[in-house]
């Protein structure tokens, strides 16, 4: 396994090949040897930005015992191929550190890293006192588009290679409210005001979670509301029976990984996001 750290179930995956994101023009190419899978690229138009001609290559990867025969580079050229006639100029690929002097052969420039961690549920704190006019629901008592308000608000500052501010409702749907995979009993919205103000987002196959997406309205900030969340979250989870979370952060989110390491996650693995323009 190539990123046993990534929690993505069977089904979740099945969605996201038979039924991709409208407007991204995702698709996926794979590599035979003998009839067997060796190797497995993804490309699509992203959709999260208002930067025009942008995609990303995402997933590329050949089973250890093929490297060096020319998959990973006809892999990628399969997906840069596919992404040119759409528009698109800039490509982001994410690159474990081992596979760097791969991208850069081909033109990828590292930019930013991005932090795997790992936390056992058994030693989760207890969550703080929730502020006072402020409740916490599971998603099952929320309409889906107050929660994708708030995250819409929340993602447009949040640190990467180009900003996320063009999130639809049509995209948030597909990639989040009905995404197969998520725990909507463990995952948490807080509300105050009749408005979303902060979220964790939990997705689960069997044992395992990932903490899909932490944050807090940019006005209500700085009142731990987040932290609050997560913890509330990551109890529900664990009382469901899930064993472990992972979770991944820009390094230069500074507030989410204190609030991770607050809560006793370990640093388990790092990536790469690299750049090419065509």
């Amino acid at each position: 396994m190539v990123h046993p750290y990534v929690v993505r179930g069977v089904a979740s995956t099945r969605q996201m090949i038979a039924e991709p994101s409208p407007g991204e023009d995702w698709t996926a190419f794979v590599a035979e040897v003998a009839g067997e899978v060796v190797g497995w690229v993804s490309a699509y138009r992203a959709g999260r930005t208002s930067e025009a001609g942008f995609g990303d290559v995402s997933l590329l990867h050949v089973h250890p015992a093929h490297r060096g025969s020319g998959i990973g580079t006809a892999l990628l050229g399969a997906a840069i191929d596919h992404l040119t006639p759409l528009g698109v100029r800039r490509l982001r690929g994410w690159a474990l550190p081992d596979a760097l002097p791969f991208a850069r052969r081909h033109g990828f420039a590292p930019s930013r890293e991005l932090r795997f961690s790992a936390l056992e549920l058994r030693s989760v704190p207890p969550p703080p006192a929730a502020p006072p006019h402020v409740r916490l629901l599971p998603l099952t008592d929320l309409d889906p588009y107050a929660l994708y308000l708030a995250d819409r608000a929340a993602a447009a500052d949040e640190p990467g290679d180009v900003p996320i501010n063009n999130i639809s409702y049509e995209s948030f749907r597909y990639e989040v409210w009905d995404n197969l995979g998520l725990d909507r009993e463990a995952s948490v919205a807080v509300v105050a005001g009749g408005a979303v103000v902060a979220l964790s987002l939990v997705k689960r196959d069997g044992d395992r979670m990932w903490s899909d997406y932490t944050a807090t309205v940019p006005e209500h900030r700085g009142r731990g509301l987040a932290r609050l969340a997560k913890t509330v979250a990551l109890h529900r989870a664990a009382a469901g029976g899930v064993r472990v979370a992972y979770t991944s952060n820009d390094a230069a989110n500074a507030p989410m990984l204190a609030i991770n390491a607050g809560l006793g996650y370990r640093p388990i693995a790092s990536q790469w996001s690299c750049l090419w323009s065509g």
